[in-house]
């Protein structure tokens, strides 16, 4: 069967601000990559379509164009929450072209949500739940909905939910993503800016699950049990991506790269035993990772590390990421520099219990870290998260359950400690603004400008956007309330949904 897998677009910033998300950081779509391969080695011919990719058409009727013109038997949309409706539209207009055309959603939000929204989208067939390797290739084998674990699919006026199936335990049964089937892949794709020395780079993903519940993560698609690549699959990959598209940075997007210490040792050994002359960046878990494994990651090449904080603020910390104190963060960050590591702080500002207070907290703690780069994250709460229900249930703030800004890139969750959200806006422009502005940073990025020509010349190309963006963020709370533009609803969307158990009929 044709199958053709789908990245949609969706909303990637604020409507009414510049939109400069691609301009700092265009990823290649892991997911459907995965699959693509997964298909192809099972005898399936299958296309690969990125709405966001540089080769991409303008507007949703010139992709679904596209898309059409790939002939396929079967589509697939790999959607976000913020997606989700950028991909009904197309399936929209993909039926009204070829109505028997089979369509299927995966993805974090068509598991978390389930049969809801096959009630709510006829355009949807059916929905792959959890892991997408098995009920894909069954619907591409031509197997009865019936028979397919991890299925929900229509059976005359009802919905079905089928059971979920036994999880990949080997991942390296799976073959490498089909990168080459990605228009425009490596040149234009792009880590994010300054995050790398050598070009040109791509991202891997060589685990899955993660053994840890923060109160923000959805956990409906891998869940809890974690399995990982092998260190000699993760070398052979990266060598791949060398030797075949000349990728010489990697950027790991795993929850938790180093939380197999054995693994990680072997492929540290074997990146300094058979040297690929690649960089890679990482993730780590605070307190969790010794001085003796930071010097193994600098040898066989790492970059810089990255690590999940999120608030400086102790009960914030013990209300969403429990286990995690700052004085380990202040230990682990001064053991990464003595291991001649980057050190890259991950933060969520906007979680319930936030105020003006714990943020002023995190952006002295961050300031007070020496990080050679940082990332605030603007809360964005998940369906299938443990604090979805808190978060909709009103007595900590108030949701816009809007699905097409619910992207981390705009706070549709405004906590009771604010006023308004374009109040949430300014602090946040205003720590951005302190951390790059700061001496320490200055003189840190100020050392190391030389390295990173390739991040300087691709804004130097791209002038007018940067300028756009240095001007938002330069913006106070009075300019962004009177620029924001509210958008109406999706007006298809539904609101109130529950999620639906598996196995539910």
């Amino acid at each position: 069967m044709r199958v053709t897998l789908v990245h949609p677009a969706g909303f990637n910033f604020m409507p009414g601000q510049p939109d400069f998300t691609v301009l700092a950081n265009r990823m290649a779509p892991l997911g459907i990559l995965s699959l693509a391969a997964w298909l192809e080695q099972h005898g399936h011919p299958t296309a690969v379509h990125d709405c966001l990719g540089p080769c991409a058409p303008a507007g949703i009727e010139a992709n679904a164009a596209a898309i059409i013109a790939t002939r396929p038997e079967l589509v697939g949309f790999s959607a976000t929450t913020s997606g989700f409706m950028d991909a009904v539209d197309l399936s929209v207009l993909l039926k009204a072209r070829q109505p028997h055309l089979r369509i299927v959603f995966g993805n974090v939000h068509a598991s978390s949500l389930g049969a809801a929204l096959l009630e709510h989208f006829p355009e949807i067939d059916c929905l792959c739940v959890g892991e997408g390797e098995g009920p894909l290739l069954d619907l591409a084998d031509g197997r009865r909905p019936a028979d397919i674990p991890n299925l929900v699919f229509r059976d005359g006026g009802r919905v079905v939910s089928n059971p979920r199936r036994p999880r990949i335990r080997d991942l390296d049964q799976l073959p490498f993503p089909a990168y080459e089937k990605l228009a425009g892949f490596p040149k234009g794709y792009h880590l994010p800016l300054f995050s790398f020395r050598k070009r040109w780079g791509a991202t891997m993903i060589t685990s899955r699950g993660c053994p840890y519940t923060c109160s923000f993560c959805d956990r409906t698609v891998f869940e809890h049990l974690y399995r990982f690549n092998s260190a000699a699959y993760v070398y052979e990959q990266m060598r791949h991506l060398r030797d075949r598209f000349g990728v010489r940075h990697i950027n790991f997007y795993d929850d938790l790269f180093t939380a197999q210490k054995t693994r990680v040792d072997e492929l540290c050994a074997l990146l300094i035993d058979r040297p690929l002359g690649m960089e890679f960046n990482c993730a780590i878990r605070t307190g969790q990772t010794s001085d003796e494994m930071l010097r193994l990651l600098r040898r066989a090449g790492a970059l810089m590390v990255s690590l999940g904080i999120e608030s400086a603020d102790p009960a914030m910390m013990q209300r969403h990421k429990a286990g995690v104190s700052l004085d380990a963060v202040r230990e682990t960050v001064g053991k990464i520099h003595a291991a001649g590591l980057r050190a890259k702080g991950l933060f969520i500002f906007g979680l319930p219990g936030e105020t003006r207070e714990t943020l002023r907290t995190t952006s002295d703690f961050i300031l007070s870290l020496e990080l050679d780069d940082m990332n605030m994250t603007k809360f964005s709460p998940l369906y299938g998260a443990p604090i979805w229900d808190e978060c909709r249930g009103g007595d900590s703030g108030e949701l816009n359950e809007d699905w097409r800004l619910m992207n981390c890139l705009n706070f549709v969750f405004r906590p009771a400690g604010f006023a308004t959200t374009g109040e949430m806006d300014a602090l946040y422009n205003w720590h951005v603004r302190r951390f790059y502005n700061s001496p320490g940073y200055r003189r840190r990025f100020s050392r190391r400008i030389c390295e990173h020509r390739w991040s300087l010349w691709h804004l130097a190309r791209n002038s007018a956007q940067t300028l756009r963006a240095a001007l938002y963020f330069r913006s106070n709370r009075a300019r962004l309330e009177t620029t924001a533009r509210r958008i109406p609803l999706h007006p298809r969307q539904p609101r109130d949904l529950r999620p639906a158990m598996p196995g539910s009929r």
